[in-house]
């Protein structure tokens, strides 16, 4: 296992165990860049005592060779040991800044020799030791055992700034953040459209999807609520009430296009059958409400009959 997947992406390995988060953390969001316009959290915690947590972590820990690895190495495992995920960016293109924040339990030490051994090399910086990847380019900082900050280099540092002197992001930004994770599980936020899609094959006999529609987007953002219910939510905003209607009959047809594939993704097809997506003004609605028990149907890892634990010497690069 690649030990720079294993540290810089640890933490989104856990976002699938969203659970109820009372609020964004305000340590972390003291971190976060100024010009951010996209944010997203999520919160582990609670979600390890809901019925989809429970399956879901159990699922992943059974089916996980690297998971077991990335413990055994770094004292670290992200379906316990992580509290809470902040991830935000400025989206600013080809090149955005972006920051994964992570409140939780981190032997700073243990990843630290763990990163080395991997290739990784460590700096100081305002009084943190950041542990940065082979080439370079990314880097994580691990604050007081309790948070973590990872992204690319400048990112890092420069969060590290804001310790001591917090600039928050944009107030209509926060409000939404505020108003989101105190009302979801999971949630996103972005002040800027979406990336351009690439257009692809259509089915046979079906007509050619206008992927630039999305492009109409200006803002959006959702939001996932666990419960016997898992229901998700998401509004996105348009130019004009046109263009509102215009992407909700899009996105309409790609979900009976799903469901008329049923025999293909049969689960799929009954989950689609649930949502709703409505226009009014600029803005488009898109709800969708599935059984607990039917998102444990969708989410189901395959086991690797062939797989078998790999034993490497101390000392060789992961």
């Amino acid at each position: 296992m690649n030990m720079k997947a294993s540290i810089f992406t640890a933490a989104p390995m856990a976002i699938v165990f969203a659970g109820l988060l009372p609020a964004a953390d305000p340590q972390l969001l003291n971190l976060v860049m100024p010009d951010a316009k996209v944010m997203a959290g999520v919160n582990v915690d609670q979600a390890k005592a809901s019925p989809f947590g429970q399956y879901v972590l159990v699922q992943v820990q059974a089916q996980s060779q690297n998971l077991q690895q990335l413990v055994t190495l770094t004292g670290f495992d992200p379906t316990q040991d992580l509290h809470e995920l902040l991830m935000a960016s400025n989206g600013v293109q080809p090149h955005p800044s972006s920051l994964v924040l992570a409140r939780g339990t981190f032997d700073a030490t243990k990843l630290q020799v763990a990163a080395q051994a991997g290739g990784a090399t460590t700096m100081t910086y305002d009084g943190a030791t950041i542990v940065i990847d082979p080439k370079g380019a990314n880097g994580v900082a691990f604050l007081n055992g309790a948070i973590a900050v990872a992204g690319d280099l400048a990112s890092v540092k420069a969060a590290l700034d804001r310790q001591s002197v917090p600039t928050p992001p944009d107030a209509a930004l926060l409000v939404q953040v505020n108003q989101l994770s105190t009302t979801e599980d999971a949630w996103a936020v972005s002040e800027i459209p979406p990336p351009a899609m690439k257009s692809g094959a259509n089915p046979s006999g079906t007509p050619a999807i206008p992927w630039n529609a999305f492009q109409k987007i200006t803002q959006g953002s959702g939001g996932v609520k666990f419960g016997a219910q898992i229901v998700m939510t998401a509004n996105a905003q348009t130019a004009t009430p046109a263009d509102a209607t215009g992407l909700a009959g899009i996105l309409q047809f790609l979900a009976n296009l799903g469901q008329m594939q049923g025999q293909q993704n049969p689960q799929a097809a009954a989950i689609l059958k649930s949502l709703v997506v409505t226009a009014s003004g600029n803005v488009v609605q898109i709800s969708l409400s599935i059984p607990e028990s039917q998102a444990e149907a969708a989410f189901q890892l395959k086991p690797n009959a062939n797989a078998s634990p790999k034993v490497r010497q101390p000392g060789r690069r992961l």
